[in-house]
């Protein structure tokens, strides 16, 4: 190197990332505040009531076929048997009891034969099967 780049235009052995970092800082306060915001919502004081446990507690029940059978009862695996079980003591709760089947379109679909047969002798009337649409 010549004396001149050495006195002119001196190099530099590190990088100064104080502006950078102040970015970054500005950037996550700006998130902090902005995801506070939005999930807050607005507070109001509920009303107190007696049905109260019966309000909260979704009353659809989804049943799952994947394509190699297995069977879920609101995303737990269960047998056939347990869905029985589990169903008959859902709609002893709730008469009118609203069941969704949903089943990968590679099921059996004897196996899909099985769980609306059981819904049907367990007297479950309102019953919606889950489809795609098909594109336009």
């Amino acid at each position: 190197m010549s004396a001149e780049t050495k006195e002119g235009n001196d190099l530099y052995d590190d990088i100064n990332i104080t502006p950078m970092l102040d970015l970054a800082y500005v950037l996550l306060v700006t998130f902090i505040i902005l995801t506070t915001a939005a999930v807050q919502g607005v507070r109001v004081h509920a009303p107190v009531t007696q049905a109260a446990d019966n309000l909260g507690k979704p009353q659809t029940r989804a049943i799952t076929i994947t394509s190699d059978g297995a069977l879920f009862l609101d995303a737990y695996p269960v047998s056939l048997e347990q869905l029985r079980t589990s169903l008959a003591q859902y709609k002893a709760a709730n008469p009118n009891l609203p069941v969704v089947l949903k089943g990968d379109a590679a099921a059996q679909y004897e196996k899909v034969m099985d769980v609306l047969e059981l819904v049907k002798s367990l007297d479950i009337t309102e019953i919606g099967l889950v489809t795609k649409r098909a594109a336009p």
